[in-house]
């Protein structure tokens, strides 16, 4: 090839050609640095925020700290611009909004992520004695794979509302000086007729019971002795009593600490990465939000991870409320048609995750569209699965304006599927949002292992994540 079609190929490439861009070759030295401080931000707000109702607590604090008042607290008060205000519900959503300086009923710029995981729920009667051990009986949240959990050290994080009303926090085995509870596993010497079953099918739902205990009561004559000293304990201790359980949100996390992964630390291994890494580079974000144009608003949601149903998921009417209460707020009247104009007119992100190409798993992505770690942020234009179905799939015009806005602030990102054609799939938040007509983009960085006990991000995409989130409010 002479020099001349080198030149021209090279300059092809580079103007017209799209590939995979590694975000540290655009980095400069002091970014570096904030990449590895934003990490371990983010990892101890993983390890304060294991369930739904713990991560809207930290969220709550960090946004208290950063100037941000309840709603509930401003009665009687206009909002103006720049005005900092949260909302919650149920102790399991929580919205956190900089009024802007445009009217809200103009549109509104909106992030959406969730705070629930897969994970391991107790059942509404859960203790019972088999053998001499005290076991808990689980039923399980949201898409896992069951072996992932045997054999893995676990924590019990939650609440019981006893019949007076009075709430009992539980938290036991996250701190190290914890005891832990475990699933047991069968050893392989016995495991002949498992080995011949499907993987999916060699773990049954009912089989994920937890070792809870066996010492027993000290009359031998009484039955289940192990069962009635815990019982006993529990009493003691938390002052709880067996029925308790039927009015408790009581849930099994991981009690392993968020850790980094590799010799150069640039990964991060931890639970609930999926979906609390966009919670935290969106909360980051608007806590750096002053003065928008658009009113800006980061959402937290629960029951993503099970249809996103019940009162406190992305169906319930959290959202179009708390605009409503912003729009009271902002005019000391409501009109309903401001409040169907504002979410009508809304560009919203939906911030999740996507699946990176794992090496060990090939097959199962279309690499020519599908993440890579280290490669920036994912805009997915449509999730769902087979024939797209269960997606909002984002119009092409918002897909361009994101691309503009990204481009003009440097941000580097990719695009992805989630997996090749009718090899699986999943859905997000983006179509229930979508349903208000606003325009919505899935956006969020690639995991390994995702939804297993330890999920991996890579911490450049992590923070490349965060000034994506960052530039869309300011959009």
């Amino acid at each position: 090839m002479d020099k001349e079609n080198k030149d021209r190929w090279k300059k092809i490439k580079e103007e017209l050609g799209f590939e995979h861009k590694l975000v540290w070759d655009k980095l400069s030295t002091v970014e570096k640095e904030e990449v590895f401080k934003f990490g371990e931000d983010y990892k101890s707000f993983l390890d304060e925020a294991k369930t739904e109702r713990e991560s809207v607590q930290e969220i709550i604090r960090i946004a208290q700290e950063n100037g941000f008042v309840s709603m509930d607290d401003i009665r009687g008060k206009k909002l103006r611009p720049g005005n900092k205000v949260y909302a919650v519900n149920k102790e399991k959503n929580v919205a956190l909004i900089v009024v802007g300086k445009e009217p809200v009923w103009q549109g509104i710029n909106v992030i959406g992520s969730h705070i629930d995981s897969p994970r391991l729920d107790l059942k509404p009667v859960p203790l019972y004695e088999d053998s001499g051990l005290a076991m808990l009986k689980t039923h399980y949240y949201g898409g896992i794979k069951k072996y992932h959990w045997l054999s893995h050290p676990l924590a019990l994080h939650g609440v019981v509302i006893k019949q007076n009303g009075e709430k009992v926090n539980i938290k036991i085995g996250s701190n190290e000086n914890d005891p832990i509870f475990l699933i047991t596993d069968l050893l392989p010497h016995l495991a002949k007729d498992q080995f011949q079953k499907k993987l999916g099918e060699a773990i049954s739902g009912e089989a994920l019971n937890i070792l809870a205990g066996t010492i027993p009561f000290e009359e031998k004559e009484a039955k289940d002795r192990v069962k009635l000293a815990i019982l006993e304990l529990l009493k003691v201790k938390y002052g709880i009593e067996e029925e308790d359980f039927t009015s408790a949100e009581l849930e099994l996390v991981p009690s392993t600490r968020a850790r980094d992964i590799g010799f150069d630390r640039s990964l991060i291994g931890a639970y609930g990465q999926d979906d609390r890494i966009c919670a935290y580079t969106s909360l980051r974000a608007i806590l750096s939000c002053h003065e928008p144009a658009r009113t800006a608003v980061a959402l937290f949601v629960d029951k993503e991870e099970t249809g996103s149903a019940g009162n406190t998921g992305m169906r319930s009417r959290f959202f179009e409320n708390t605009i409503a209460e912003l729009l009271y707020l902002i005019s000391g009247d409501y009109d309903e048609i401001y409040c169907r104009r504002a979410l009508a007119k809304a560009r919203a992100l939906s911030a999740d995750v996507g699946a990176g190409v794992d090496p060990n798993w090939e097959g199962v992505l279309d690499k020519l569209n599908a993440a890579r770690l280290g490669c920036g942020v994912v805009i997915t234009k449509y999730t769902g699965s087979g024939g797209k179905y269960s997606t909002s799939e984002a119009n092409a015009e918002f897909v361009a304006e994101i691309r503009r806005i990204f481009n003009d602030k440097k941000i580097v990102w990719q695009t992805a599927e989630l997996g090749k054609v009718d090899q699986g799939g999943g859905g997000t938040i983006a179509q229930f949002m979508a349903r208000y007509g606003m325009e919505v983009l899935d956006c969020g960085p690639a995991l390994l292992s995702m939804h297993s006990p330890v999920e991996v991000a890579h911490k450049a995409d992590i923070y490349m994540c965060y000034k994506a989130y960052e530039a869309f409010f300011y959009c």
